[in-house]
């Protein structure tokens, strides 16, 4: 058999395209920004994980064009070996201060923060127990340790305690858990998962990726959020969201992060993020902390997006972050209102499966605090009059 047989039979894509709803992949020509433009034509953005609209902030920009000038464009090489700036070091003190933990380490992506972390502490005789929507990246750390997942239904304390009780007692164990969930924008049962935590003896972590900047009083994330960053032994994040970069981050106590930055592959064999990447994520963090009223801002727009939608009749998955999603239900549907949306000038992102369960299609909205009401007024108007054209949608129960 050839190994490229499933490449060739691969013809969902085509399918799609002869639709004229493909909705990947177009071409970004201008900052990443609230308006956007796209294709040559103008667009609402309604798709960016930019929460506190830093791309576009001067401070960010310059940090990063005076780090290209200092530093070149690259480290050439890993954290482990020639590839540590000062400014790296900077970056993770900071970090760790500003989230309340003793030590931080910073990764070259996001996605490898969680392959790093997961992989270097679950060992063959350690147990992770996940919440089924959680992040793929969650998934493949797990799988690249040389532990046993398991995984309980989504934010299901009674499932979590079952699978807790069926780990034996002579294992390592530890809850892993998004923070707030990318796709249906709900927060974590931390609280709860804490309490479950310490009766049965397990770690936790959370992956903060779409939390950092945006719950909590000042934008410190989900166990903050709670009261609860005592109580959580590893807080893993993400810049290319809130912090307006590309990178990724863990802080917890020293002992588990100098474990991790002398075992993990993913750390060690990988080069370090290039410093106007660091430079823009410190300086955002910057801003962060000098301007804690942003996450006060995205807050109240988002609400404001959300009694908008929910006022016209527009079905939305209710939660209380910058995450909005609209029930679209059934996948071909989903492409096509995306598209419609697109041409109306407003970008949004089609959540089919594997992302979401057969028939739970969704739109997924997100905000930024640069947003402004007016914005968001033109593109609700937009949403409602392309979705009414679809009354099963409109009317599904």
């Amino acid at each position: 058999m050839d190994i490229f047989e499933k490449c060739y039979d691969f013809t969902k894509v085509d399918e799609i395209k002869a639709m004229g709803v493909y909705p990947y992949f177009h071409e970004l020509q201008s900052r990443q920004d609230v308006e956007v433009v796209m294709e040559g034509k103008r667009r609402i953005m309604l798709g960016s994980n930019n929460y506190l609209g830093l791309t576009t902030n001067p401070e960010v920009v310059e940090a990063g064009i005076k780090a290209l000038e200092k530093y070149g464009t690259g480290c050439s090489g890993s954290r482990f070996l020639n590839g540590t700036l000062e400014m790296h070091l900077e970056l993770e003190r900071e970090l760790a201060d500003f989230l309340g933990k003793p030590k931080a380490l910073i990764f070259s992506t996001g996605f490898q923060s969680n392959l790093g972390i997961i992989s270097a502490i679950a060992g063959k005789n350690d147990y992770m127990i996940c919440d089924r929507e959680n992040h793929a990246s969650i998934y493949d750390g797990c799988k690249l340790s040389y532990g046993k997942m398991l995984r309980y239904s989504h934010s299901d304390m009674e499932h979590l305690e079952k699978l807790l009780q069926s780990v034996p007692d002579e294992c390592g164990k530890i809850i892993i858990t998004d923070g707030v969930f990318s796709m249906g924008g709900d927060i974590a049962k931390l609280p709860e998962i804490v309490i479950l935590a310490k009766k049965y003896g397990a770690r936790v972590m959370v992956d903060d990726a779409h939390a950092l900047g945006i719950l909590g009083e000042t934008g410190k994330g989900t166990a903050d959020y709670f009261g609860l960053t005592n109580e959580v032994d590893i807080i893993m994040g993400t810049f290319s969201k809130s912090l307006a970069s590309m990178g990724g981050y863990m802080a917890a106590d020293e002992k588990i992060v100098e474990y991790v930055k002398h075992t993990s592959r993913p750390f060690i064999f990988c080069a370090s993020i290039p410093p106007s990447n660091c430079a823009t994520a410190l300086a955002a963090l910057r801003v962060l902390r000098k301007q804690p009223e942003l996450v006060k801002k995205l807050s109240n727009l988002s609400s404001h997006m959300r009694k908008n939608l929910t006022d016209k009749g527009i079905k939305i998955r209710m939660s209380s972050t910058p995450i909005i999603p609209i029930y679209t239900y059934d996948a071909d549907k989903t492409f096509i209102i995306t598209k419609k949306l697109y041409d109306n000038g407003v970008y949004v992102n089609p959540v089919v499966p594997p992302a979401t369960a057969a028939g739970e299609c969704l739109l997924r909205t997100s905000y930024m605090a640069s947003h402004t009401h007016a914005l968001l007024d033109e593109a609700a108007d937009i949403i409602s009059k392309v979705i009414s054209l679809f009354p099963e949608v409109v009317n599904h129960e």
